[in-house]
């Protein structure tokens, strides 16, 4: 589990050498041109991480969780927005081929490792975030067809994508009356919000998703009704590593700048590395950040091996690395200086695309909440 196999030792040096070539160097033009970059992605599932651990035989790599940890924390040193974009596909892509049934595999799965074509996860609305189980998009069945009426919120890629993964309401309230549905860019009744104007994440567009009066097949249910909560949880415990591991990738990248730039830079005629105050400081960015990792891989070995407490890990794991990457590029943007807050130099970027992470795949504070009802759990 802390030991890195040949294999995996590959995979990683494969997604940072595509990272330093395919994406650091128009990062920061990216972000400031709210480009999507859709060649780049693409070029990247060429390598195999459009569908990282979907199933071979609809033209996925069949790697583990861990596999994927180490490939969106490379990618993230590059990118941070770019890698957790990739993530969000991953995961939706996953739910398709983990729930759907072999017609469904088949139709959409292909294309969608290959990033031909792009998915986007529908989950959170306008009133119904971390109480995602409170959500009111409504799907009414009409003989062969739901009937779709509702907006979603924050969705990553809307607009953009050519698939959307879409929790619905297709019984009571609370989580037993959610389905899953899949609904294809261009179906009538199907619309979106401006792209909205964020901190960070610029690189990926985000925008409402609306539904009105939109009818999708039956056929396009994921799963049984009322298993849509279910789906939704599952896609969200591997969801919650990677963007764990795109914190961690980030910050790595913040970490290696900052150690560049004080080798460089002199006050009072020292080099900053040669300060001890600061030189304690370095330290504890990389102690806070191995720490972290080593506490990912815990999780997504967990995940991997489906034990009963995987759950309850991925969300320590999302709190902590979360939290902690953004700590470690918020204090590699002190040690910069002024120049920290300059885009040139490509840290602020980062902590303005990390912050986020501690809100997504649900709050750091509904990761504890996880956690507590699970030591309740286990205590009664």
């Amino acid at each position: 589990m802390f030991t890195l196999s040949e294999d995996q030792i590959a995979i990683r040096d494969m997604a940072r050498d595509f990272a330093n070539v395919e994406l650091a160097p128009y990062a920061v033009e990216w972000d400031e041109k709210k480009h999507f970059p859709k060649d780049a992605l693409r070029a990247a599932a060429a390598l195999g991480m459009g569908g990282i651990y979907v199933k071979e035989d609809v033209g996925g790599s069949g790697l583990s969780r861990l596999d994927a940890a180490l490939i969106f924390e490379a990618l993230a040193t590059a990118c941070p927005g770019t890698s957790a974009y990739l993530s969000i596909h991953n995961m939706s892509t996953w739910m398709i081929d983990r729930f759907g049934d072999d017609d469904q595999r088949r139709r959409w799965v292909p294309k969608l490792a290959s990033m031909e074509h792009f998915a986007s996860y529908c989950l959170t609305e306008p009133g119904a975030g971390s109480d995602a189980a409170a959500l009111k998009t409504k799907a009414v069945r009409d003989g062969d067809h739901y009937i779709v009426d509702g907006q979603k919120q924050f969705i990553s890629g809307a607009g953009e994508s050519d698939v959307y993964v879409v929790m619905v309401r297709t019984g009571a309230e609370g989580p037993k009356g959610i389905s899953t549905l899949v609904i294809e860019a261009g179906t009538p009744g199907l619309s979106f919000g401006a792209n909205e104007k964020k901190m960070g994440w610029n690189v990926q567009p985000t925008r409402a998703v609306i539904f009105e009066g939109l009818r999708v097949p039956v056929e396009n249910r994921i799963g049984a009704e009322g298993e849509g909560f279910k789906i939704a949880m599952a896609g969200l415990d591997g969801g919650r590593l990677n963007i764990g591991a795109c914190s961690l990738g980030g910050a790595q990248a913040a970490l290696e700048k900052t150690l560049s730039y004080m080798r460089e830079r002199k006050a009072f005629g020292k080099r900053l590395d040669e300060f001890q105050a600061l030189q304690f400081r370095l330290a504890d960015m990389a102690i806070e950040l191995e720490a972290a990792r080593t506490f990912l891989w815990r999780a997504a070995a967990a995940l991997d091996a489906k034990a009963a407490d995987a759950t309850q890990l991925c969300a320590m794991a999302k709190r902590v690395a979360t939290d902690r990457g953004f700590e470690v590029a918020n204090e590699a943007l002190q040690l910069h200086g002024g120049y920290g807050y300059l885009s040139d130099y490509g840290i602020e970027k980062i902590v303005r695309d990390l912050r986020v992470h501690q809100i997504l795949e649900g709050t750091n504070e509904i990761m504890r909440l996880i956690v507590s009802r699970a030591l309740i759990a286990q205590g009664n």
